[in-house]
């Protein structure tokens, strides 16, 4: 497609401007600086940008109002409940062993509200190692992320993913069904990055380490991986996209379930959010979670979005997987909401 008219992507201290070029897959993403965006259903949107500041200041404070009207989901209580319990029946007939259900938060969102004025309010009120802002109109970009998950690091020939299950507002109240499901997921990704890494080169390098982050606690593992020589971009999506920690185990009869039993796409919301730099041979992606976005619906209105799930397996409680929902959007949807102080 043409060079986008205007757009900009911000990663921590990294600021990209001047956008050159959009690209609807990966595979040559080894020339310059990308910001890459995937749907959790595979659309890929690629912007490479012909500035890039790596120690860019602040950016000029953006206002943000408070959106006061109630959120809609596209599970509400009740269908959630009755989606777990579907899933434990999936699982006790031997289908599948875990799956992250998840629902959309919706919210009308005003023609002039800026999303770079939500970025910095979350930058405030809920910092994210893998936080990220992309805005590219043309593109149909507007994405806010504040994730706290890393899908893919690489560094030359490096790979490594940090996959997140087993969420509580303390340590303490962690179930033995949070770390048994982060142990099945991280054997999931040790499988899919062995498709595409080294023999013998795969390892955990973390299992189940306690993460702070406001308002909660997250199980957090490290498995990493040295890429086969050959292999590109998009061998690599192709083996781990989407993320397990946000799909389940066995990947494929997961996504079955999430397609029979989420009612709504998710969008960037589960997907991959970040940054790759071909020259350098280094990305950083993340799980598209604690992330919103805006769309448009038929009728032409604006909305913003944001997506919240849990981990079901045969020992979860479907009203205590709600809650989880419901603790992992508390903070965000407040702070954009003017409910919580940032």
């Amino acid at each position: 497609m043409e060079a986008p008219a205007s757009g900009h992507a911000r990663f921590g201290s990294l600021l990209a401007t001047r956008p050159v070029e959009v690209r609807r897959e990966v595979s040559r993403l080894d020339r310059g600086f990308w910001a890459l965006v995937v749907t959790f259903e595979g659309e890929v949107t690629a912007v490479r940008f012909a500035d890039v500041d790596r120690d860019a200041a602040p950016p000029a404070p953006v206002p943000w109002a408070p959106l006061d009207r109630e959120w809609g989901t596209s599970l509400d209580h009740a269908a959630y409940l009755a989606g777990v319990r579907e899933v434990r029946e999936r699982i006790a007939a031997g289908t599948v062993y875990q799956v992250n259900l998840c629902r959309v938060l919706s919210h009308v969102l005003p023609e002039d509200a800026d999303l770079d004025g939500l970025a910095q309010l979350l930058s405030r009120g809920n910092p994210a190692p893998h936080a990220g802002r992309v805005h590219v109109p043309d593109a149909g970009l507007d994405v806010v992320c504040a994730s706290p998950e890393a899908y893919l690091l690489r560094d030359g020939d490096r790979l490594e993913s940090r996959p997140i299950k087993g969420t509580a507002v303390t340590l303490e109240a962690m179930l033995p069904k949070d770390f048994a499901e982060n142990v099945m997921i991280v054997d999931l990704v040790r499988n899919d990055l062995s498709h595409v890494c080294r023999e013998g080169t795969v390892r955990v390098d973390a299992l189940c380490r306690a993460e702070e982050h406001p308002g909660l606690v997250h199980l957090v593992s490290a498995v990493t991986g040295e890429l086969r020589p050959g292999l590109g971009w998009d061998d690599v999506l192709a083996a781990t996209f989407p993320p397990g920690s946000v799909s389940g185990a066995p990947k494929h009869t997961a996504l079955q379930a999430i397609a029979d039993l989420e009612p709504a796409t998710r969008g960037p919301y589960c997907g991959a959010v970040g940054w790759v730099d071909g020259d350098a041979g280094r990305a950083e992606l993340a799980v598209g979670i604690r992330s919103f976005w805006a769309d448009r619906d038929e009728d032409g209105r604006r909305w913003l979005r944001f997506g919240a799930g849990a981990g079901i397996t045969w020992g979860s409680d479907p009203e205590q997987e709600w809650v989880e929902t419901q603790v992992k959007s508390r903070r965000l949807v407040g702070l954009a909401s003017g409910r919580v102080e940032a």
